[in-house]
């Protein structure tokens, strides 16, 4: 891990000490006693600048983030963020520990995959049929704003696969994900305040995973330039 932080450029470093200092900040304003949505949003955060990078060890993150953040969204009976990230997402970083760890470009670096039309067929094909049968879970157990939370589903499927398969287009999936996630977790303080602190960690999300889009854009034309030589 501390290799792993000293790979981040300097810019790099600023915008998750930035994203941990303004999610603490917000969490001590309004004093929040929530101290699992402080930990979920401050590994959340740090995960992402290490998926932004390619390096692994933000998968790793990415998983123990979906376990806690499975724990917050049960106190809020948010069933569909429960099953999506401890049904899904989880266990889909899981196996992309894996799959970056038997592809890499370079250490601290995953080689990014080109996406055929195959696989966008079989990205898209996958995520109808898991949206659909989380719908009907969700409206089962009577899940609250059931709409955004199945919009959340076919997101976070579409951002969690797209890293699987190490696409440079995860972070357009993720980025859609976290604006959705922003509506969820708004609708969720209009009841509970102390639920602020998800709103801001969600939205700094955004940020990150925006970054983490055009960084991945960037390592994808420096490797095949490389790989052109």
């Amino acid at each position: 891990m501390i290799e792993a932080f000293k790979r981040l450029k300097w810019y790099e470093f600023t915008l998750w000490i930035t994203s941990v200092i303004l999610i603490t900040a917000v969490f001590i304003i309004f004093k929040n006693r929530e101290i699992l949505t402080l930990i979920a949003s401050l590994v959340g955060v740090t995960a992402l600048i290490f998926v932004a990078k390619g390096d692994v060890l933000g998968q790793i993150l990415t998983v123990v983030f979906a376990i806690i953040y499975g724990v917050v969204s049960y106190k809020f009976r948010y069933y569909g963020e429960i099953i999506t990230y401890l049904g899904m997402t989880g266990p889909i970083a899981l196996m992309s520990v894996i799959t970056w760890l038997r592809n890499p470009f370079k250490k601290g670096e995953v080689k990014v995959r080109h996406m055929t039309g195959k696989l966008w067929l079989l990205t898209g094909g996958l995520t109808v049929i898991v949206t659909v049968i989380f719908y009907f879970i969700l409206r089962a157990l009577d899940t609250p704003n059931i709409v955004p939370s199945t919009i959340s589903i076919a997101t976070s499927f579409v951002a969690s696969f797209l890293t699987m398969l190490r696409s440079s287009y995860y972070g357009i999936g993720y980025a859609a994900n976290d604006i959705v996630l922003i509506v969820l977790w708004v609708l969720a303080t209009r009841e509970d305040f102390n639920y602020m602190p998800m709103v801001i960690c969600f939205t700094l999300f955004l940020i990150n995973d925006t970054y983490g889009f055009f960084n991945w854009q960037r390592i994808k034309n420096s490797q095949e330039k490389k790989r052109e030589m």
